[in-house]
């Protein structure tokens, strides 16, 4: 490198005065270029904020990015062989930069043909006084088109670097997590919409031979509508609540695709007795233990019933002078018939522990009972002493206490096992159980969460979606959102949320973001290898806040589960091909483990002051006065940097066409107001579409068409 620097002496703009790991301080030359540079190649703005230096050293080149451009007043510089020694004594004009390193600039090839390979990181600072080179047009594109895998999807080119193209690697933008942060308008929308439009455009070009349709699969998660008609032409999958327009599909997520966890955040379950009571209740509804077949439930809901029968007439000792008497006798042989019954629909140590209690009811009441002196048929009983009825109480006792045994031993789905049931048979479950649970409290307790649950899932808003007439298969729903290897639908779905009720919306995006977590998963562990797909999350910041430190009540409400499933996703969804793309214009109010786990960022305009503090805190590379133009940036500018990109790089992005770009557009108001637009407004079909009255249907014949 250094004998190829060396016939490059032109290019020399000045010397390195000062050296540190984030900074170097170049002084420049007194006839370095002032604006423009002719010795590159061709011209170019020199210096620029944002610009590109090379200073040589032993690995090549390394490469600093300008990020401060001043003059320092110094006395008038001594030129070797020039006689003005002392004749100028005012101070002197001397420029001078701060650069910051990004990289190392390797050469290969022939010394007249020589071939540049950025590469990460810096292995060899420079030293004071090292020369410091303005890169020609080549080493410019070398340093942030980058080559072979790097260069496959274009972006949009950089206007600091001679125009030269900016491209990515799928790999590395989806595989690592990719953040798109930005104020409103900046162009977001237009910037994902188009990473995944390029993306597929790319990958079409460079099909293997054979593959019909890229196997690919974007799953875009839209509050706002806008997404819809942005990927018409790529045969989108659409998904919207009621009312649907042609030929978008009805958005459902049955409610028995959801886990213990979601059904408790939705309900607001507390963790004392609800929580238990509801899991127990999911969990009988996914195996089939509906209330017609509770057999030991009915066991344990008498027995408990009985014994506090017995507790009370030992309480009171009447069962030691008539009528206690003969009610204690009656009880218990009225009790031991009952218990025979029970006991006929029960196995194991249940039906023995039963069968006892009712002998030993039997038994007791016939050892006290004695035929009326008048002949009439009618039994009567003596009185029964303390330790008969205290042994029966403790039968039943055996008996309630074999309930948590035999709720350990139950066989079949879990309450997270995605097996279908009746949702709408869940509330009676829950009031079932409720009623036969312990004590009288926890039913008080229980009667709330029934209350909340059955408001809920009666929401006619709510109803289409969690318990839609038509109940999709697991698989076909699978099929359907995610996607399958291209041959039947297309690679992109896109789920409309606009008109999701907001009481339900974190629970639904959580429950979507799960159930791709999970399939990749599962896809992973059946087949030996990754599924690549990609979950895109707009408006991040409302459904990934970051964790406040109020104190925890002990019960997840639907905000914090929602973002705890996509800190796993992150965290986690790189090891099964699940890549995440999330799209906000508040990063200040994200999850920081969300964004410290994204890779790469493309950061339009930001002018908030707390969101750059994070931004800068957050972001992998030193960037020096990169971030410093954030404030400033014009719509479809945006900086890239991170793993996906070698340098971090300002970017002009590419143009999209309208009919591609999402509905997100400032609105029109001049333009309204002066009747270049006209709008004509209908209320009436506006509240009729609001209250879900159905459009008129309209005449398609006229009196005169009819023949009379």
């Amino acid at each position: 490198m250094s004998s190829i620097i060396e016939t490059l002496a032109a290019l020399t703009i000045g010397t390195v005065e000062s050296v540190s790991p984030i900074e170097i301080r170049v002084l420049l030359d007194l006839d370095a270029p002032q604006t423009t540079a002719m010795n590159a190649g061709s011209p170019a703005g020199f210096p620029r904020i944002n610009g590109y230096v090379l200073i040589p050293n032993e690995g090549g080149a390394l490469v600093g990015q300008v990020s401060f451009i001043g003059i320092e007043r110094s006395p008038y510089p001594k030129r070797t062989g020039l006689k003005d020694f002392g004749v100028i004594d005012l101070p002197f004009p001397l420029r001078k930069l701060t650069v910051s390193p990004v990289g190392t600039l390797q050469v290969t090839g022939k010394r007249d043909e020589p071939v540049f390979r950025l590469q990460r990181g810096v292995s060899s600072f420079p030293s004071v006084g090292d020369s410091v080179l303005i890169p020609t047009t080549e080493q410019l594109r070398s340093i942030v088109e980058g080559q072979g895998s790097d260069a496959r999807v274009k972006i949009g080119t950089a206007p600091l670097a001679a125009s030269a193209n900016v491209s990515f690697d799928p790999d590395k933008l989806f595989g690592r997590h990719l953040a798109v942060l930005g104020n409103t308008g900046s162009g977001k929308s237009c910037t994902v919409a188009g990473v995944i439009r390029w993306s597929l455009e790319a990958t079409t070009k460079s099909l293997k031979e054979g593959t019909p349709k890229p196997n690919a699969r974007f799953l875009i998660l839209d509050p706002n509508g806008e997404y819809a008609k942005a990927f018409a032409d790529l045969n989108a999958r659409v998904f919207q609540v009621p009312p649907v327009t042609a030929p978008s599909k009805e958005f459902v997520l049955p409610a028995w695709f959801w886990n213990s966890h979601e059904w408790c955040s939705f309900a607001g379950a507390q963790p004392g007795s609800q929580r238990p009571m509801l899991m127990q209740a999911i969990r009988e509804m996914r195996a089939g233990r509906t209330t017609k077949e509770p057999a030991e439930a009915r066991a344990f809901r008498f027995a408990k019933a009985f014994k506090n029968v017995l507790s009370l007439l030992i309480q009171k000792a009447e069962y030691m002078v008539f009528p206690g008497t003969l009610n204690c006798g009656v009880a218990l042989a009225k009790g031991a018939d009952s218990l025979d019954e029970h006991a006929a629909g029960l196995t194991g140590t249940l039906a023995q522990l039963v069968t006892q209690a009712a002998s030993n009811c039997r038994t007791t009441a016939s050892r006290n009972s004695s035929l009326a002196r008048d002949g009439s048929g009618r039994i009567y009983y003596s009185a029964f002493s303390e330790p008969e009825l205290t042994t029966i109480v403790r039968d039943l006792d055996a008996i309630l206490a074999a309930r948590p045994s035999i709720a350990t031993d139950f066989q079949g789905p879990n309450e997270d096992t995605p097996v279908a049931f009746d949702v709408e048979g869940l509330v009676p479950q829950l009031e079932y159980l409720a009623e036969s649970g312990e004590g009288a409290s926890v039913a008080q307790f229980v009667s709330f969460l029934v209350l909340r649950l059955r408001n809920l899932l009666g929401d006619q808003r709510m109803k289409g979606i969690l318990c839609p007439e038509s109940q999709p298969t697991l698989d076909l729903w699978l099929n359907d959102y995610i996607g399958d290897d291209g041959a039947n639908n297309g690679p992109i779905g896109i789920v409309d949320l606009s008109l999701v009720p907001s009481d339900v919306i974190h629970v639904v995006i959580a429950v979507l973001g799960r159930l791709v977590f999970e399939a990749t998963q599962r896809y992973r562990k059946l087949n030996g290898a990754e599924l690549p797909t990609v979950l895109v999350l707009e408006e991040a910041h409302t459904f990934l806040k970051k964790a406040s430190d109020q104190h925890d009540s002990g019960v997840i409400g639907p905000s914090q589960m929602c973002r705890e499933t996509f800190e796993r996703i992150a965290r986690e969804g790189r090891k099964f091909g699940l890549g995440l793309v999330i799209s906000s214009q508040r990063p200040s109010e994200l999850s920081a483990t969300v964004l410290a786990q994204c890779n790469t960022f493309i950061l339009h305009r930001i002018v908030n002051d707390e969101d750059q503090r994070l931004v800068g805190k957050l972001v992998p590379d030193n960037l020096g006065g990169l971030l410093g133009e954030l404030p400033n940036l014009p719509s479809r500018q945006a900086v890239l940097l991170g793993w996906a990109t070698p340098v971090p790089v300002l970017v002009e992005v590419r143009e999209l066409a309208e009919p591609n770009r999402p509905q997100s557009n400032d609105p029109r108001f001049w333009d309204v107001w002066t009747g270049i637009e006209p709008r004509k407004i209908d209320w009436k079909a506006v509240a009729d579409d609001w209250q879900g009255v159905p459009p008129p249907i309209p005449l398609t014949a006229h009196f005169d068409d009819v023949p009379f």
